[in-house]
């Protein structure tokens, strides 16, 4: 991390109101590379961690469309020296890195089990926004698409500072407007299964309610006879 602590040895002694870290996390099974930007806003009182495709080097330009808003922020107030900086940046940022390279190399596990529970080709999506919801936080810009079951499988995080160590972790397993995060260290056969079983009652509750919607509207057009007395 040799050019990343550089570049906060520089961002320390900026006078300017903002200033970026670069961290670059390659050699990863699924992503190949990625790079974490710490940016930090004086005048807005503003820190906070961007992932991005791709290893990018120092200078690199970067569109805001192509960052992932990862809400695991530095904390450095506690430091009383630029050397306890650092230590504290060096700590961290190990910590986010960690967390990336353990996601990366399970969502790269699930590939396999999700194309024999799918049947079909799983796709590596990049994109930085997913059309589906989700209830965590994504840690990195790719996820694992099975295109014919419209699913989706990510790596998930809790949003906390890094000073509180490495952020806590899951799996997720979305499919229109169904997820379920599962731990990073469930075994990603019984997930499927378990996520299949959770898409099937979800739905049959939702054929019930639309069932029960149908017959609620047949029944009101019924009142709308000539012999139904009208309020007001």
């Amino acid at each position: 991390m040799t050019d990343a602590d550089d570049l906060l040895q520089r961002a320390l002694t900026d006078a300017e109101a903002s200033a970026a870290i670069a961290l670059k996390v390659s050699e990863l099974p699924l992503s190949d590379a990625l790079t974490v930007i710490f940016h930090g806003r004086r005048d807005l009182g503003t820190l906070q961690t961007y992932v991005t495709n791709g290893g990018r080097g120092a200078g690199a330009a970067v569109g805001a469309s192509e960052l992932l808003r990862v809400p695991c922020d530095l904390d450095l107030a506690d430091a009383a020296t630029r050397d306890e900086a650092e230590e504290l940046y060096a700590a961290q940022a190990r910590a986010l890195r960690d967390a990336i390279v353990a996601a990366d190399n399970v969502l790269a596990v699930w590939a396999g089990p999700l194309a024999s529970a799918t049947g079909g080709d799983v796709a590596v999506d990049r994109s930085i926004e997913l059309n589906v919801r989700l209830p965590a936080h994504r840690l990195m810009p790719v996820a694992l698409s099975a295109p014919e079951r419209r699913l989706f499988v990510a790596a998930v995080c809790g949003a906390r500072t890094l000073a509180a160590g490495r952020p806590p972790l899951g799996i997720v397993c979305a499919q229109q407007d169904l997820a379920h995060v599962y731990q990073l260290s469930d075994d990603p056969e019984s997930c499927l299964e378990d996520f299949e079983e959770r898409a099937a009652e979800h739905a049959r509750r939702t054929a019930q309610w639309l069932d029960h919607q149908d017959a609620s509207v047949m029944r009101f057009l019924e009142l709308n006879g000539d012999d139904f007395h009208r309020a007001g």
